[in-house]
Order: C-alpha cells, then sequence, then structure tokens
C-alpha cells in the first residue's frame, strides 16, 4: 500500500546527500554555508566576501568526508582529483587544513585538535594528506561529526603570526595582541616557538615588547595588523583570533580567522576598586534582594563620610560609583576608602582661595572630631531601644515588613556613616578587641558549656559577627571551637576603638533583621501558592516583592522557578569597571611573575613533570606546549611551560577549559620541583611556591 502524501515543504526544500558539491571554491557563496564547508572555511569565505585579503583556495566539502564515512575510498574519488586540481595541481605547493563544523566556533576554537598538512606536492601526497585530516577526527574527539577539508596554496612569508583582537588574558578590548615568527605562523601556534609578543593599543602604539626568538616588525606593519583586526571585527560583528602572514612583496594575507573565546570585557574606566575594604562587611556574594537592602546605605553613607570629612569632594564623589557589586561581589572605589592616595595634588599648596577653604574644613572638622564619640553612643542607644521593640516579625503584618525593610535601610546608613568617621577622624587605636574575636571567645565558651546554637544566638546575638548576611531563617553558625587570642585587656582598650566596633556589630544586627524579615515575606508567599519556596525571595528585587507583598502586582512563580543566578568567580584585588560592566584586574607594582599568564584562572595543585600520564588535578611543568596535550587538560589545574606563547593553540584550549596557564616561565622544569604544591595565577604569570616537594 502506498501513500499518496506528497513530501512536505522542509522535505522537498532539503537538498538531497547526492546533490551537495563535493568541491566548491572559497569564492563561491556556497561556502559561506559552515554546515558543508566547515567553521574554518566558512569564515574564510564570509572574510572574502567583506573585502579582506583572505588567502584563496578551494574545499572538499561534509558532503565528501560523508561519502567517505559511507564507506568510499580517499584515493580515486574523482573529488580529490577535482580539487588537487582547481588548486593548483602539480604546479602549486599546497596546505590540507582541517575545517569541522565544530572548529572555530563561538564557544570552542578546537585548536590545534585537527590535523594540517603543509608543503604537499604531487597528487600522491595530497590524497595522504586529506585522509590524514579525515582521521584526525578521532584523536580530536569528534568522529562523529562532520568535516571538511580546506584546500590553499603554500605562500613563503616574510613573517607569520597571531594577532588577537581583544587581550586574551584580560579581555580588554582597547588592546591588540600581536605574536610574529619568521616565515608562516605554523610553529608559533603549535608551541614550538614564542615568537615576538606585542600589546598594542588601539592607534597601534606598542605598549609592551617581548623579542623572544621571534623578529621585530615594523611599525607600519603593527598598524596594519591593527587595522586588521578592526576589518575583521566588523566583517564577523565581533573580535576574532586571526592568523595572518606578510608575503615578501609585503602583501598581508589573512589565513585563518576564528572567534575569541576570550571573555571580552570592554574597556577599562573610572576608579579602580577593590573587594579588600568590604570583605568583612560582605564576605560572601550578594543576591538581588541582599544587594538591595545592604549595598545602597553603604554606597550612600560612603559617599557623605568622605565628603564630611574632606576625604573628597562632592563632585569627586559623584564621579564614582563608590561601591559596586559585581555578579554578586561586592567592591568600594579604594581611593575613597583611603587604600589608595591621590596623585598629585602639590599645586593646591600654593592656593590662596584653598589654604583659606582648608582652615574652615579643619574647624568643622575638628568639632565633628570631638562630637563623634557623643553621637556614636547616641546612635547606638537608639538602634538598640528600636531593635528592642520589633515583635516576633510573625506577628507583623506583610506591609509592616516592608517598613521594617524600609527603616533598616536608613538605620545601616547612620551606622555605616558614623563607623566610617570614627575610623577616619578619631584614634581607634591599635584596638585587637573586634567584634569576630569577643564572638569567636563567647562561641567557644557556649559550645563548651553544651549550649544549642539557637540558644546562643538568643543570649549573646555577638556570635553574628562570624555569619556572612544572608537573607534566611536562621544563620548558620560556624564550627570553629578556638577561641582567638586579642591581647591583655589593656592592650586592647581604647573607647573609640570599642565604639567603632560596636557599630560594626549593630550593622550585621540590622542586616540580619531585615533578612529574617525577607525570609518571613517569602515564607507567606509560599503560603500564597506565588513562589514553590521561600528561598527564591532572594532573587527578587526589594521593588518586586514591595509591589507584590503590596498586592499591587502578580508575581508568575514559573518565572520565578526559572531563575538562576551565577555569581562568578571573586573579584581581583585592584581592578577598574569597563564599560561592559565587567572587572579588568590593575596590576599591582608589587606583583612579579615568573612569565606570562595565559588565562585560565588561579589554581593551586601539586606539580608534575609527567606529560603521557599526569595525576588529576596536578599542575603540570613542562618545556612546552604541545597539542598531545589537549586530551590531558581536564586532568589539570595548572599548566607551566618554559616556552610557547599566549596565543598557541594549547594555550588557548587551557583557557578555555579553566585551566590557569603560564608561558614563558624560565628553567621552570628545574625551579619548581615534582611533589612541591604551588599556585598558578594565569592572570599575572605569577607562580607561587607554597610548599616544597620532597
Amino acid at each position: 500500500m502506498t501513500s499518496s502524501r506528497g513530501p512536505s515543504s522542509s522535505e522537498a526544500s532539503a537538498p538531497r546527500a547526492a546533490d551537495l558539491p563535493r568541491v566548491v571554491d572559497l569564492a563561491d557563496p556556497a561556502a559561506g554555508n559552515p554546515e558543508l564547508t566547515g567553521g574554518k572555511a566558512a569564515a574564510l569565505s564570509a572574510a572574502a566576501a567583506g573585502g579582506l585579503q583572505a588567502l584563496p583556495g578551494v574545499v572538499l566539502t561534509t558532503a565528501f568526508s560523508d561519502d567517505v564515512d559511507a564507506g568510499g575510498e580517499v584515493a580515486g574519488h574523482p573529488a580529490v582529483l577535482d580539487a588537487f586540481t582547481r588548486a593548483g595541481g602539480d604546479h602549486q605547493r599546497l596546505v590540507a587544513r582541517s575545517s569541522s563544523v565544530v572548529e572555530d566556533t563561538t564557544s570552542s576554537s578546537m585548536a590545534g585538535q585537527f590535523e594540517s598538512v603543509i608543503g604537499i606536492t604531487g597528487l600522491e601526497e595530497f590524497t595522504a594528506a586529506v585522509a590524514a585530516v579525515l582521521d584526525s577526527r578521532e584523536r580530536a574527539g569528534a568522529a562523529d561529526s562532520p568535516i571538511a577539508v580546506l584546500v590553499q596554496p603554500l605562500i613563503e612569508p616574510a613573517f607569520g603570526g597571531v594577532l588577537f583582537g581583544v587581550d586574551p588574558v584580560t579581555g580588554r578590548s582597547d588592546r591588540r595582541v600581536v605574536s610574529a615568527v619568521r616565515g608562516g605562523p605554523e610553529p608559533l601556534v603549535s608551541g614550538e616557538v614564542d615568537g615576538s609578543r606585542y600589546l598594542v593599543a588601539t592607534n597601534g602604539k606598542v605598549l609592551e615588547f617581548q623579542a623572544n626568538d621571534g623578529p621585530q616588525l615594523r611599525p607600519r606593519d603593527l598598524v596594519r595588523l591593527v587595522g586588521l583586526s578592526g576589518e575583521v571585527e566588523r566583517a564577523f560583528g565581533r573580535p576574532q583570533d586571526v592568523e595572518w602572514a606578510i608575503a615578501e612583496d609585503g602583501h598581508l594575507w589573512l589565513l585563518q580567522s576564528r572567534p575569541v573565546t576570550t571573555l571580552i570585557r570592554g574597556v577599562p574606566r573610572g576608579p579602580i576598586y577593590g573587594p579588600g575594604p568590604v570583605a568583612e562587611t560582605f564576605p560572601e556574594p550578594l543576591t538581588e534582594l541582599e544587594y538591595d537592602l545592604w549595598v545602597p546605605p553603604l554606597r550612600e553613607a560612603v559617599r557623605e563620610a568622605v565628603v564630611l570629612a574632606g576625604a573628597a569632594t562632592p563632585a569627586e564623589a559623584d564621579a564614582s560609583d563608590v561601591v559596586v557589586c559585581i555578579d554578586g561581589h561586592v567592591a568600594i572605589d579604594l581611593r575613597l576608602a583611603g587604600e589608595i592616595k591621590p596623585k598629585g595634588g602639590r599645586t593646591r599648596v600654593f592656593n590662596p582661595i584653598a589654604a583659606s577653604r582648608r582652615l574652615r574644613g579643619a574647624w568643622r572638622l575638628g568639632r565633628l572630631r570631638s562630637a563623634l564619640p557623643g553621637l556614636a553612643e547616641h546612635l547606638l542607644d537608639r538602634v538598640d531601644a528600636d531593635l528592642e521593640a520589633v515583635p516576633p516579625l510573625s506577628d507583623l503584618t506583610s506591609r509592616q515588613l516592608i517598613a521594617i525593610l524600609h527603616r533598616s535601610q536608613a538605620a545601616l546608613r547612620a551606622l555605616h556613616a558614623h563607623e566610617i568617621l570614627m575610623g577616619m577622624l578619631t584614634d581607634t587605636g591599635r584596638n585587637r578587641l573586634t567584634g569576630a574575636s569577643v564572638a569567636l571567645r563567647v562561641l567557644a565558651e557556649a559550645r563548651q558549656d553544651g549550649l544549642t546554637d539557637e540558644e546562643i544566638l538568643n543570649r549573646s546575638p555577638i556570635v553574628l559577627a562570624l555569619t556572612p548576611p544572608r537573607v534566611a531563617p536562621w544563620p548558620e553558625l560556624p564550627q570553629e571551637r578556638v577561641a582567638l587570642y586579642t591581647g591583655h585587656d589593656g592592650e586592647s582598650t581604647n573607647d573609640n576603638g570599642i565604639l567603632r566596633e560596636a557599630l560594626r556589630l549593630r550593622v550585621r544586627w540590622i542586616q540580619e533583621l531585615s533578612g529574617r524579615a525577607g525570609w518571613e515575606l517569602g515564607v507567606r508567599l509560599t503560603n500564597a501558592g506565588d513562589l514553590t519556596e521561600p528561598g527564591l525571595i532572594r532573587h527578587m528585587t526589594l521593588e518586586h516583592l514591595e509591589s507584590v507583598a503590596t498586592k499591587r502586582a502578580v508575581l508568575i512563580p514559573r518565572l520565578v522557578d526559572m531563575h538562576h543566578h551565577y555569581f562568578g568567580i571573586p573579584l581581583p584585588a585592584q581592578f577598574q569597571v569597563s564599560d561592559r560592566g565587567r572587572p579588568i584586574r590593575v596590576q599591582m607594582d608589587s606583583e612579579v611573575g615568573g612569565g606570562t599568564g595565559a588565562g585560565g584562572g588561579i589554581w593551586t595543585g601539586v606539580v608534575t613533570h609527567d606529560t603521557a600520564d599526569p595525576p588529576s588535578g596536578s599542575v603540570l611543568v613542562t618545556t612546552t606546549l604541545t597539542p598531545g596535550l589537549g586530551p590531558l587538560l581536564p586532568r589539570l589545574k595548572g599548566i607551566v611551560a618554559e616556552t610557547g606563547s599566549v596565543l598557541s593553540h594549547l594555550a588557548i584550549l587551557a583557557r578555555e577549559a579553566g585551566v590557569a596557564t603560564v608561558v614563558g616561565y624560565a628553567n621552570a622544569t628545574r625551579e619548581l620541583h615534582e611533589g612541591s604544591t604551588v599556585t598558578v595565577d594565569g592572570e599575572t604569570g605569577r607562580v607561587t611556591v607554597e610548599e616544597e616537594g620532597s
């Protein structure tokens, strides 16, 4: 029995495998289809169509590799002879490169994992090269993925290399990285040589230069390469990782282009921030509601305090975000926090108007300094009275809980501002009697007495100094039982210091109150069917929560359930915020690196020199980066190589895999001994020996 139903429209429009071309020219519009020609060839076809000077070539398409996979032979296949002839045949030395559909994508470059064959002469060598490229799918772990073979003429350039459209380590988009070698770029990308390395601004100015074993490029060639990076970015809509060559006649060729897999962070601007001064206040990342409850009061308090203390003018304070939160991690303007001293300022000494302003400011600050302790004591009494007056949260209406959240913000502004001013304007001494140290002593003694955590919290709320602020029903006390030594009372006593610690402790108490009030609202929304669990309240903004709790908006549980919060990695010690809102590390003067950071984060592990079978979780120390190390990357926490480029294929793969990588570390295999524990910083290039091996 046959069906009278004809083919669907999609079936009718889809080309049959038999109709697909086995060989296409890069100039053919069909070559721009990555499903037919793979990522690498499709990118070159698009570049040529965009007017870029891409090296010409032909492609043995995925339809050809499908024929081979179906049992066909490479030798004798008519497409092989066709491609060989169209590429120049016996009159031209050739290059055969892989162009897989999983290669050179926005999420993964698969750099160096497939075969490339250079300097092919004759049909027999060409046939063997095509077979080698197809067979390399097994090594790359992509045996089931379609692959094409890109065939191009072999050129003998004066110089070749790799060009990154962003700094691959920092992600800065106002930087370009150029690595160069004599001849073609193959020895560089394979990790055989280091090549010269340039860090270049977008105007072509050289910011850093490392000669290594490569040539020194002419300034005009660097300008041309920077220009090429801009042209390629415009053609593809995002920064690219480019292989290039400059011929003996000076012609600049684009050999290959793939998307940069580095996180593009943008251009840094504005103040230098750091998490250090606020790490005690916010030791853990914050969710949306936690941010709304606790960060704006701190920001406003810092701005008011530094202006009152004369540490910044109103214009300077307004020009800064003061406190920023990136992926939940909080940091503060380090100059406003006093961690970075302002530069210059000597001209103000000779300005009589500024001098008179300083005199008036000194008089005002003198009065404020003398009044601060009394103001702080009054604020502490008032906050304690307000806290004692709060009834059980379950007895309050939802509107009253919202009111507590807003009143808590006002109290936090006052507490933060007084605490900051106490630190800036009064002598707090070398006070070792901190809230945390006292809390540790209290916790240790209470645990020895057999008290439960609930009993400890009710009797001694000072232990909240040991817990991070969180919207939650109850804090989790640490299991630490050792009391911190704080010295004799005579060494620790300082009235101003004790007042400052008392202010800090009240900050934590107010945070705890608002966190529990927020959780109570989450419980009520869950009971009403608006949330599936109270913890999801943490991912609502304060404005949204207030609207829902007061019946001015409706919550859709399904949308809240879909929320996934990514906190990201911890912030650098010093950074600027880019135009994309991303942190970009600022190199600190005190940091010294043994090599060049190639990215991948910061990891600690035990050193191994075994490149064949390294233990899981180890740091591999080797002489050079080779493509054969690619399959071993999932085992490793870090790689330290004596040679190699940050732009080599293995460095790119390691960065994508999150393996901290340092290249160009001289004598690494001699200095970093087997069995030693080291920390590898893929950003700075620093390798720190934590413990020597035996």
